[in-house]
């Protein structure tokens, strides 16, 4: 049974969207901790709604958040755990995605990802294996789960941008060329981006990359 998932919203009003960004957290956060880069990104994404869904679990580490699935060198939760969590948030996260984009009026061609951290984790293994390719994706410091089954599950291959801070404390900036290898061996169109001296976090620099690639995506550079 899928979990039904809380929601903030912001941007273009109620059934007049043309373009929808959906925010996914990472661990210990909420919705509304992404959910405020829809102020600078609003202007410049004309007829864009945003959305940010809490993930469903409260988190173990952090009482006041949420986690998308539990992280064993954390929480103390065994990998079987970790990876049954995983699963179940998928199908959690593509039941709200399909609930959504009927919401909103908006298809899958004009719906793009902004995953940060375990919310990119989410967004890497939800948007290749859906029925229905995403515009687009933007994972910030995150990491790509399960590289190894990609080849064998992948349905559609959205364009990815990856972004990464070089100073990342808690997700090493490897992860990015982890990732972007193995998403390109697959197939998949893979830009990315190093932050220099950022941590664990979202650099301007990185949100100009991310605004350009995602005006992009939308067509709104033609």
């Amino acid at each position: 049974m899928t979990r039904i998932l809380d929601s903030a919203r912001k941007g273009a009003p109620q059934g007049s969207a043309k373009r929808l960004v959906v925010f996914l957290h990472g661990y210990g956060a909420d919705g509304a901790d992404l959910l405020g880069l829809a102020d600078p990104l609003g202007p410049h994404l004309p007829d864009t709604a945003f959305v940010a869904p809490n993930a469903p679990e409260r988190c173990i580490g952090n009482p006041y958040g949420y986690q998308w699935f539990p992280i064993p060198w954390i929480d103390g939760s065994s990998q079987e755990e970790a990876d049954a969590g995983m699963q179940a948030a998928a199908g959690d996260l593509n039941a709200y995605l399909d609930a959504v984009m009927d919401e909103e009026g908006v298809d899958a061609a004009n719906t793009i990802l902004v995953g940060f951290s375990q919310g990119t984790m989410m967004s890497l293994h939800v948007a290749p294996r859906r029925d229905v390719s995403f515009a687009g994706v933007v994972g910030f410091s995150g990491r790509l789960l399960t590289p190894e089954t990609l080849e064998d599950e992948v349905r559609q291959k959205p364009p990815i941008l990856l972004i990464h801070g070089d100073a990342d404390e808690v997700v090493p900036v490897s992860s990015l060329p982890d990732a972007g290898n193995a998403l390109t061996a697959a197939g998949f169109e893979v830009f990315a981006h190093i932050s220099k001296g950022t941590g664990h976090g979202i650099a301007p620099d990185g949100l100009q990359v991310a605004l350009a690639f995602i005006r992009d995506r939308f067509g709104l550079d033609d």
